[in-house]
């Protein structure tokens, strides 16, 4: 596998190795001595997995400390946007958002560790996506970020008419005004 370095410490792309041929293909999604191996350490704990039309956008979510999630993130099928949002305080990239295509015929991977809000957007007809997590949701932990906060400024490569978004990620806060409690 691959490993490539995003502008936000900490979050990398993984490529994986796909041995491809006349019946299908085949890849490791996740080996952990591996993963250790090339500076991704965590002991993955919960994974889940959604299911999405086109347009709809989930995020920006996050669990507060001591129940944050380090989350590795991937498209079974389809494709998305995907989205982090650096955290924490002290950090050179604190405010900054990073995001990626990631899709069932790329198979990239996108690792977000502890103190990053996370989202995607669904850019296919359907997109089933699944991600590993460090640490069990919580929901007294459980906050978001406005996905429309202008002083973001994401592109969710979506027109606005086109966008399909929960009550509850409506009424979320903006950046600046959102609870956070991380540290660089």
């Amino acid at each position: 596998m691959k490993i490539i370095k995003t502008p936000l410490s900490g979050v990398v792309i993984i490529e994986p190795v796909i041995f491809e041929d006349s019946r299908g293909y085949f890849f490791e999604s996740y080996q952990r001595e591996k993963y250790i191996d090339s500076g991704i350490d965590v002991q993955f704990v919960q994974d889940n997995e959604s299911k999405s039309v086109k347009g709809v956008i989930r995020g920006l979510h996050y669990q507060l400390e001591p129940y944050s999630q380090a989350k590795l993130v991937r498209v079974i099928s389809g494709r998305v946007f995907d989205v982090a949002v650096d955290l924490r305080k002290g950090s050179p990239t604190f405010g900054q958002w990073f995001g990626l295509e990631l899709d069932s015929e790329n198979k990239k991977q996108l690792f977000i560790p502890r103190g990053f809000a996370h989202g995607f957007s669904v850019l296919s007809e359907t997109a089933i996506f699944t991600y590993k997590c460090d640490n069990v949701y919580t929901s007294a932990s459980e906050r978001a970020i406005n996905l429309n906060d202008p002083n973001l400024g994401i592109n969710w490569k979506l027109d606005e008419s086109e966008r399909i978004v929960s009550e509850k990620d409506k009424q979320s806060p903006v950046f600046s005004e959102a609870e956070m409690n991380f540290v660089f």
